[in-house]
Parts: structure tokens; C-alpha cells; sequence
């Protein structure tokens, strides 16, 4: 399965967003998995690859968490989660999201 986080340069929930994935690979039993991190420079990048803020995860080229509405964009992002907004979804919603990818055919 093919899993990419996408940031802006600085991004201050990176490292929280790449912990909270491994943490899911891992609870799905996908401890093999990998993914890579790519950094999106600018607007033209960012509309390429359906960047719609930083973090985000695509799980077989498909952002899970995308927002009716959303755009691309070169900024940051905020995560609906059971305990509020935060700046990267939670490990369970990453478990579900990585679930759901590999029941349609997603990998894995």
C-alpha cells in the first residue's frame, strides 16, 4: 500500500502525524509498512497532488480525511477528531482510515 504524508517546510505537526501513523500501522499489524514523507513547495504542487494542508495523508493516493469543500492549499491544516480539532488525525482514525484503504482494494 502506498502511504505518503505531504507537509509545507516546518511544518509544526509533522513529526506528530508520522508518530501517530506508525503507531496505526503497527496497531493494524502492518508493522512492515513504510511510507514516505514528501515536502509540497508551493500552490502549483500543492493542486497537483490534492494538498489541501500540512499534514496531509494520502493511503493509496487517497486523502481519508478530506473536507466537503476543501482546496488545495499551502497551509496548515486542522483534524476533526473525537476530542476536538487537532493538527493531525488520531491513531485510531489513521487504524480506521488504513482499514478501510486495504478492504477496497487499497494494498496490503
Amino acid at each position: 500500500m502506498e502511504i505518503e504524508v505531504l507537509v509545507v517546510s516546518g511544518c509544526p505537526h509533522q513529526q506528530l502525524a508520522e508518530e501517530r501513523l506508525r503507531q496505526a500501522l503497527d496497531g493494524a499489524g502492518l508493522p512492515g509498512e513504510t511510507f514516505t514523507t514528501r515536502v509540497i513547495a508551493d500552490q502549483a504542487e500543492a493542486e497537483r497532488s490534492g494538498f489541501t494542508g500540512s499534514p496531509t495523508i494520502l493511503i493509496a493516493g487517497r486523502d481519508p480525511f478530506t473536507e466537503p469543500d476543501s482546496s488545495p492549499s499551502v497551509a496548515c491544516r486542522i483534524y476533526r477528531t473525537p476530542h476536538g480539532l487537532a493538527g493531525a488525525p488520531e491513531t485510531d482514525q489513521l487504524r480506521e482510515a488504513l482499514r478501510d484503504a486495504a478492504d477496497t482494494g487499497g494494498g496490503v
